[in-house]
């Protein structure tokens, strides 16, 4: 095995120069990958529609095809589940990727085609590697295992040739042979779709591997990496995997768990965020600590972005790479190899570098507070959670907030569900802590708290422990991919989890 180490180094660096080829020129290497997609289309039905053999410029691809949500293409969609093909793109689909939202009933389901597996998921997969071995040319990563914490898979009964899973379930069934022989646990465990169960299994499958690296969202890590040292009796994950080295994260930012993980795994590693969505595979960290994720600009994705204030119009604007700004918050309009064509993701994004084009994902279009004026976003949210628990010594678990409305007896206010594992010892120097770190990160929200005329402080409700995971099994959304939305601006949401706080029946 210490021959594998200078041997994979050594293609990461052979590799490099297609990263900087594209990273290099990323507005060309735009251009290029959306005139491929309308020339691959063409001749499909939304292609004729819309008459792809005519563009030839951006420009004309934004005055010929409307922006779209999932809504608008359902139609399509729906179709190809139903075994048309040649509808939204010119190769077959068979797979698509279920969407992992928790604020709706109601799911998405993202075509999926070779195209967008080889040159869009495992192709950015490979440049991720690519880059840490840039970084870190003596790692030892792949002389163990990668622990690939995913979501489940079934047949979609509409149709017996298509199927579909979450993402990370599409992928595993769709990966080369010989990435079963660097990751672990076994297929048959990867895919269950019992979420309490495949804890367990994944827990008593990997204990006695060499794990090098795990990949999953947070939350979920963290339950598995609990639940690993109760099965060893060990005290740190360190102890359980000696050669421990990368944590690759996405889904939510990892602000508010850093201190979390490195306490309980025990030792320096590194950690690597990734923003890899069903639709596509985005931007990841070029290096641990970067701020912000290198944009993947050659990647059978082309990109687009809104400003914030443009979503909702009847025709909204958007501008190309060319055109943004630091530090604004914009809406991520795609067209994919896939099929998805001017379609809005839903995320909101800031660029945090120009040269090369970073970026990081700021929030929810539909994920925010404004009931007031404040416009506070996600990553104010994070931020001040992770600021407030620094000076009080609290641990935070998971949270989402919702507004309290004006009434005769009181202004606004923000409620916050808080899912402590270390409960502050003043719940009061939290909140103050929390107000206090709000204002300093939002001037809107700051504006609003001035001497209490708009909104009163935050109202803070600590939740048992096993809460937000209730809530999420009633959706049928325990695990994997499934997250708890941060931030509404109404309080459906709050109010379906609130009965399910054991901490009030006390």
């Amino acid at each position: 095995m210490s021959l594998l180490r200078p041997a994979i180094s050594s293609l990461a660096r052979m590799r490099s120069w297609r990263i900087d080829a594209w990273k290099n020129n990323p507005v060309d290497a735009q251009r290029e990958v959306l005139q491929d997609l309308v020339t691959s289309a063409q001749y499909t039905e939304f292609g004729r529609k819309y008459g792809f053999s005519e563009l030839f410029n951006v420009k004309a691809f934004k005055d010929a095809v409307p922006v779209h949500e999932y809504e608008d293409l359902k139609p399509y969609i729906e179709r190809t589940m139903q075994g048309e093909q040649n509808i939204l793109w010119n190769t077959p689909i068979y797979w698509f990727a279920k969407s992992s939202g928790t604020t709706s009933d109601k799911s998405k389901f993202i075509p999926i085609s070779d195209e967008s597996l080889e040159d869009g998921h495992y192709k950015a997969a490979k440049d991720v590697l690519t880059m840490y071995y840039q970084f870190n040319p003596d790692s030892a990563l792949l002389t163990g295992k990668g622990l690939l914490i995913g979501g489940s898979h079934s047949i979609n009964p509409m149709n017996p040739e298509a199927q579909y899973g979450d993402l990370s379930a599409v992928l595993f069934r769709n990966s080369p042979f010989w990435a079963h022989w660097i990751r672990t646990p076994d297929l048959s465990i990867m895919l269950m779709d019992e979420w309490e169960s495949k804890i367990e299994k994944l827990a008593e499958a990997t204990i006695k591997e060499n794990v090098t690296s795990v990949s999953g969202v947070p939350t979920w890590t963290l339950v598995l990496f609990k639940r690993i040292l109760q099965l060893t009796g060990k005290k740190t994950i360190a102890e359980v995997w000696p050669s421990f080295e990368l944590f690759l994260h996405g889904g939510v930012s990892f602000t508010p768990y850093q201190e979390q993980f490195d306490k309980i795994i025990g030792k320096k590693i590194h950690y690597l965020d990734m923003y890899n969505a069903s639709e596509g595979f985005f931007a990841a960290q070029e290096n641990p600590g970067d701020d912000g994720m290198l944009l993947f600009t050659d990647h059978g994705i082309f990109m687009e972005f809104m400003p914030v204030s443009e979503y909702g119009k009847k025709h909204p604007q958007t501008v190309g790479l060319q055109d943004v700004a630091l530090n604004q918050n914009y809406a991520l309009v795609i067209s994919t190899n896939g099929g998805l064509w001017r379609y809005i993701v839903g995320d909101t994004v800031s660029f945090t570098s120009l040269k090369p084009f970073r970026i990081k994902v700021s929030g929810r279009l539909k994920h925010f507070m404004n009931a007031f004026g404040e416009e506070v976003i996600v990553d104010n949210s994070d931020k001040a959670i992770a600021i407030a628990s620094a000076k009080t010594g609290a641990v935070v678990n998971d949270y989402t907030a919702a507004p309290v409305y004006f009434s005769e007896a009181s202004n606004g206010a923000h409620e916050w569900l808080i899912e402590f594992d270390n409960l502050p010892p003043s719940l009061e120097d939290f909140t103050h802590e929390l107000d206090l770190a709000l204002k300093s990160i939002n001037s809107d929200y700051e504006a609003k708290r001035h001497k209490d005329i708009a909104l009163r402080p935050p109202i803070i409700r600590p939740l048992a422990p096993g809460t937000f995971a209730a809530w999420l099994r009633t959706k049928g959304k325990l695990g994997g991919q499934h997250k708890v939305p941060r931030l509404s601006n109404e309080r459906k949401m709050l109010e379906e989890i609130l009965p399910f706080n054991t901490f009030d029946k006390i």
